[in-house]
């Protein structure tokens, strides 16, 4: 009687503004929607993050296989690299660097050993990625992308039997390369709107009528391209004489297509920020591949979207992630031995304040990013496919590698901007553009999925509410019904719970057992409700509107990244055994986040395009700010001084980085940091006593380390002969690389 009465008079005008409001979900949608794991991303609308679970999670771990394969195959690809030749004069791998990668399966990482491949864990996946990536961007890319969205991907999702037991061997062990052409010439980021077509026809092929699909596409910006073999395609499928089924518009579909079969083009290859690895356009007019060639078959008709998303769930969390820690990792280990023996007026440049405030960042950026990466490998390890965290990984690893650069190169001067065999860091400074573009654009990805999305996605409530809203009005307002009232609760939960948090500031906040960071717990939960409680807000206040605040839905979703990156670092420190030396750098990350997040709430609040409910949730949630600085002068500095000398600390900090064989430069400056490490009481007691206090054994010693500091701090110089031999060099390649008038212009696959 009660539900009766206020289903009729309390909820039916909820119903009937909400439809009005809030945007209604299709079946499609629905089933998009729910394909993707939340995992952590669920904490969004939670305000109660369960720590317990969190601090419970096994922290990410090799095989002995893992590690040998590491120590192994990866150690010696890293040995064999050069990659100065390979982005300046050759602008390809070796062909034996191509041999070597196939007959080693590093294209294979992700393919099960059922199939051929390796069969290695997500972590392990991302550490062959980062430890390469210290070496050579163009390496590091070239492996990465068959392991990451790709055909590769695609097939162990939703390929059928037949395809996985076709395909995953030939591309495990190289036989074949494979691309995945998505981005449309016109459309770009828009997907939705690539203009490339599949006609569902009949055809003789062989002296025999076959159903098939004639492609026609134009796609750009493809890795692989130029020597893929396989293509996996994305278009939009058209049965217009209904051969499958009355629907004609069937919907983005994705296939694999030979690169050799007919009327298939490989363009001229792109140059993406001077990177050597394989890119270009492919385009087709009229290619005709048998149905079959979907991928997951006639059943995944239409689903090419929901397939895109599941994939790149998996790759944006690895893959770019890792490639934005090494350069991270390399940078701070760089830039701290640099910094050591590089000596201006007389002191290690390390020793100036202004530099140890670079410093500091590096070593923070660092340390906030391996600690990101292998919590987000751990979840992906335990079965979690978590599209938003993938998202937040992708973009805030991508942009904060940006800064982690850029500190390198101020730090370095001119040693990094003069190019040649002896600049470590050149290369990886051109790359960075394209870490923050592709995989989905940053400022896509920031304005308009991590929040825009996860809203949704995540919400515990809204997509039963959006369902139930697109039903008609008797059975829908039964489903509304029965939801909305449970939403209501959980906002009033979340309401207390948020300005008992607000107005105590954190005191009573939720936090586990966790010794001298405890309070970066309460911290964070009181965050986390103000977040759930302001949210909500935007929800209610907004609606479906909310999609086109993009500045405001971008400010929700930088919270929420903090609040994960800062859970990933508390979890690394507890699995590194709670060291008390590795404090600083877990301050550091939290003041730094904590301030960051109460700027995002400030500037909502400020922007936010609902008079007076801007006062109402600066009330329940932030009002006041407890951390409006970030971290101290001391706190920055003991993070710089962790990586300006040698030691288990500085190895944690700037991990996983191969520095290359003994002549390789990397390997140069650890050794000149060692000697310069070990000679300096002597040239304390040289400062004071003079020269003669030395003995001849200790003045060769000296002599050595001036000469080691000497060879690494040179940078390189070519005679103008040289230059020109590299142009002409290019100007072949070029040359070689345009179409001719009989030829397709594709570049043949190396050879094993």
């Amino acid at each position: 009687m009660f539900k009766s009465l206020r289903r009729r008079i309390v909820t039916r005008p909820i119903f009937r503004w909400a439809r009005g409001s809030l945007p209604s979900l299709s079946s499609t949608e629905r089933e998009a929607m729910e394909a993707g794991d939340v995992w952590w991303d669920a904490e969004l609308f939670s305000g109660a993050p369960d720590w317990k679970a969190m601090q419970a999670m096994a922290a990410p771990s090799l095989t002995a296989e893992e590690q040998a394969f590491l120590d192994g195959p990866v150690a010696e690809l890293c040995d064999r690299l050069d990659d100065w030749r390979i982005a300046a004069i050759d602008m390809d791998l070796p062909p034996d660097i191509w041999d070597f990668l196939k007959r080693e399966k590093f294209f294979g990482m992700i393919i099960p050993k059922a199939h051929g491949g390796l069969g290695f864990s997500a972590y392990a996946h991302s550490e062959v990625v980062k430890r390469i990536s210290t070496r050579s961007v163009t390496a590091a890319v070239t492996v990465m992308v068959p392991n990451s969205l790709g055909p590769g991907e695609l097939l162990l999702q939703f390929g059928t039997d037949e395809q996985k037991q076709h395909w995953l061997p030939r591309l495990a062990d190289g036989s074949e390369i494979p691309c995945f052409a998505l981005t449309s010439e016109e459309a770009g980021s828009d997907a939705s709107a690539m203009v490339d077509s599949g006609i569902v026809c009949r055809r003789m092929v062989d002296g025999r009528e076959q159903l098939g699909i004639s492609l026609t596409f134009s796609k750009r910006y493809i890795t692989l391209a130029p020597i893929a073999t396989v293509l996996g395609l994305a278009f939009k499928l058209r049965d217009p004489d209904h051969l499958l089924s009355d629907e004609e518009d069937r919907g983005i579909t994705v296939a694999l297509v030979p690169t050799d079969t007919p009327n298939l083009q490989h363009g001229r290859r792109h140059l993406p920020s001077m990177q050597a690895f394989q890119n270009g356009p492919v385009s087709g007019e009229d290619v005709f591949v048998p149905i079959e060639s979907i991928i997951g078959g006639q059943e995944q008709i239409g689903q090419g979207w929901k397939m895109l998303m599941a994939a790149l769930a998996a790759g944006r969390g690895i893959s770019l992630p890792s490639l934005a820690t090494a350069a991270a990792c390399l940078g701070a280990r760089a830039t701290g031995a640099y910094a050591r023996v590089r000596e201006q007026f007389g002191i290690p440049v390390g020793k100036f304040e202004g530099v140890k405030e670079r410093l500091g960042r590096l070593a923070g950026t660092a340390y906030l990013l391996e600690s990101a990466r292998r919590f987000t490998c751990a979840g992906i390890d335990q079965g979690h496919h978590p599209s938003i965290v993938s998202a937040i990984m992708k973009y805030h690893a991508t942009d904060r590698m940006r800064e982690a650069v850029n500190d390198t190169m101020d730090v370095h001067g001119g040693k990094t901007i003069i190019d040649g065999p002896l600049n470590w860091f050149g290369s990886v400074y051109r790359s960075v553009p394209v870490g923050i573009t592709v995989e989905g654009a940053n400022i896509v990805t920031r304005s308009l999925i991590i929040f825009g999305q996860g809203a949704t996605r995540d919400h515990p409530y809204l997509i039963d509410e959006m369902a139930a809203l697109s039903s008609d009005d008797e059975e829908g307002l039964a489903a509304f019904d029965d939801v909305v009232w449970k939403h209501a609760a959980h906002i009033m939960g979340n309401l207390a719970r948020s300005m008992t948090s607000a107005w105590s500031g954190g005191a009573f906040a939720s936090a586990p057992k966790a010794g001298p960071v405890k309070r970066y717990y309460k911290q964070m939960s009181r965050y986390s409700a103000a977040l759930a409680t302001a949210a909500e807000g935007a929800l209610i206040a907004i609606g479906g509107g909310l999609k086109r605040k993009e500045a405001v839905s971008a400010r929700y979703g930088d919270i929420l990244a903090e609040l994960y990156l800062l859970s990933a670092v508390l979890k690394r420190w507890q699995d590194d055994g709670c060291l008390n030396e590795d404090l600083p750098l877990v301050e550091w990350a939290c003041e730094t986040g904590f301030s960051r997040i109460e700027d995002r709430f400030d500037a909502i609040f400020v922007n936010f395009p609902v008079p007076v409910l801007d006062k109402v949730l600066r009330a329940v949630t932030l009002p006041f700010r407890s951390h409006p600085r970030g971290p101290t002068d001391e706190c920055i500095f003991a993070c710089a001084d962790a990586i300006l000398k040698s030691g288990a600390q500085r190895d944690r900090i700037a991990c996983g980085v191969h520095e290359g064989p003994p002549d390789a430069s990397l390997s140069k400056l650890e050794v000149a940091l060692d000697l310069v490490e070990k000679i300096q009481p002597l040239r304390d007691r040289r400062r004071k006593l003079g020269a003669d206090a030395l003995n001849e054994a200790e003045k060769q010693a000296l002599a050595a380390a001036e000469e080691a500091v000497a060879a690494v701090i040179a940078v390189d110089d070519f005679d103008p002969d040289e230059l020109t031999g590299v142009l002409a060099g290019r100007r072949k390649m070029e040359e070689e690389q345009k179409p001719s008038l009989d030829q397709p212009a594709r570049k043949p696959v190396p050879s094993m």
